[in-house]
This record gives C-alpha cells, sequence and structure tokens, in this order.
C-alpha cells in the first residue's frame, strides 16, 4: 500500500490481480487491473505507481491511466517497495535474500545480503536499513555496508509491511501474529496496535495516522498510533 500527494491510497490486490485506488473521500475505482500477483507497492516523488509481481518476478512502472510497464525483470521473488534517500527503489528480492536498488532507468544493484527471506525494506535518516524477514526477524543494514545484522526475533512472521516511523525505527506488521510494532534501529519493539489476524501491509498517510491491511479479515484498518 502507498498513499500519493493528494491523500489517496493505492492498495496491491494481490489474490485479484489488480490495484485499487481509494479517493480521500472513500471512493473505490481500479487503478488497474490483469496483473500477475501484484504485492509491493510504492509511489515516487513525482507520483509514479510503482509495483512488484511476486509470480511475474517483475517490477511495473504504470503510467497514469494505470498501464504497467516492465521497470525492472529478472527479479526472484520480489516482494515490498519503498524508495531511499537517493530516489532509488529498494526491492526486497526474497528468493536471493537480497536488497536491491534500482536506479531511474531500472539498473539495480545489491544494497543488502545475507537476510533470510526479506519481505520489506525501509531506509532511516542515517542510511542505515531496517528489513523485515519473513522467516527471519528484523534485519538492520548500516549505512555504507551490505551486511545484515539481526536486531530483534521477537515477531512470529514479519510482513511486507514496513514503515518508516520518524527517522531512526519502522512500523513492522506481524503477518505471524496479531500486532503492528515499533521496531527501533538498535531493535526495541514497542507494540502501537494488536488484535489483528495477520496484518500484511501499513501506510503512512499525510496526517500521520497508519493505514493497515489485515489478511485474515480482507479488510483495511485506519488507526492513529500511540507509543
Amino acid at each position: 500500500m502507498a498513499y500519493d500527494t493528494s491523500g489517496a491510497l493505492y492498495i496491491a490486490n494481490w489474490s485479484g490481480g489488480t490495484i485499487e485506488r481509494f479517493t480521500p473521500a472513500g471512493d473505490r475505482e481500479v487503478f488497474a487491473d490483469g496483473l500477475s500477483g501484484p504485492s509491493g507497492l510504492a509511489i515516487s516523488a513525482n507520483g509514479v505507481v510503482f509495483a512488484a509481481s511476486y509470480s511475474g518476478n517483475v517490477v511495473w512502472r504504470f503510467t497514469n491511466a494505470g498501464k504497467p510497464e516492465v521497470f525492472v525483470d529478472g527479479l526472484s521473488t520480489p516482494a515490498g517497495l519503498s524508495f531511499n534517500s537517493a530516489g532509488e527503489l529498494l526491492i526486497a528480492n526474497r528468493e536471493t535474500n537480497e536488497i536491491l536498488a534500482a536506479d531511474s532507468n531500472g539498473r539495480t544493484r545489491v544494497v543488502a545480503t545475507g537476510l533470510q527471506t526479506p519481505v520489506g525494506a525501509v531506509e532511516l535518516d542515517n542510511g542505515d536499513l531496517i528489513v523485515s524477514n519473513i522467516n527471519g526477524g528484523i534485519s538492520r543494514v548500516p549505512a555504507g555496508d551490505t551486511r545484515a545484522l539481526t536486531i530483534n526475533s521477537e515477531l512470529r512472521s514479519p510482513a511486507p509491511g514496513i514503515a518508516r516511523a520518524g527517522g531512526d525505527a519502522a512500523y513492522v506488521a506481524d503477518y505471524g501474529g496479531s500486532t503492528v510494532d515499533l521496531i527501533t534501529r538498535d531493535g526495541k519493539r514497542t507494540t502501537v496496535a494488536d488484535g489483528f489476524r495477520s496484518p500484511t501491509s501499513i501506510a503512512i498517510a499525510p496526517d500521520g495516522r497508519l493505514a493497515i491491511a489485515d489478511w485474515g479479515t480482507n479488510s483495511l484498518y485506519v488507526i492513529k498510533p500511540v507509543h
């Protein structure tokens, strides 16, 4: 999931093969359809929508009309997407246990290795990466390095849902549990929401609230985090 600058929320509907758009007024519309396993989704600073195909092993870039164009191919089960401070697209390449960074032309480089089934990553203010590994806890990759350090192993199955929480922490959804948690760069965990059934994705709204997609109930929740 991701918000654009207008406050519209885009959601990748994996089983339905669509990307749906919810306007700030609550209207629902299909932005793109006929897609193969859309998973991670990110929107660039200039409003371009990108989505990973979990089953097609590509990342698409979409036109304003919702037409997909292959932006990066040859991937291995790509999951979560986000942008770093340089404007590169971070791609969690699950099967190779790597995080890739793609430039504006779709050329990739490896920015993190030694992970355990990574499904999402975000960059902190100091350049560190926080990575959610669906089978291996939460990792931190120090700025200027590519080697991952495990910083938290408390979550059952960290999901692709990961979002920056200020400059030094990230919100992470526990797909194998029921919580959304705040994880600091040193691994400290604070639960900010509970009671879900396999939460999978997180997006931060322009007003600071969290949108949370819950796989187990096929529902979308919006909460104001308290921590």
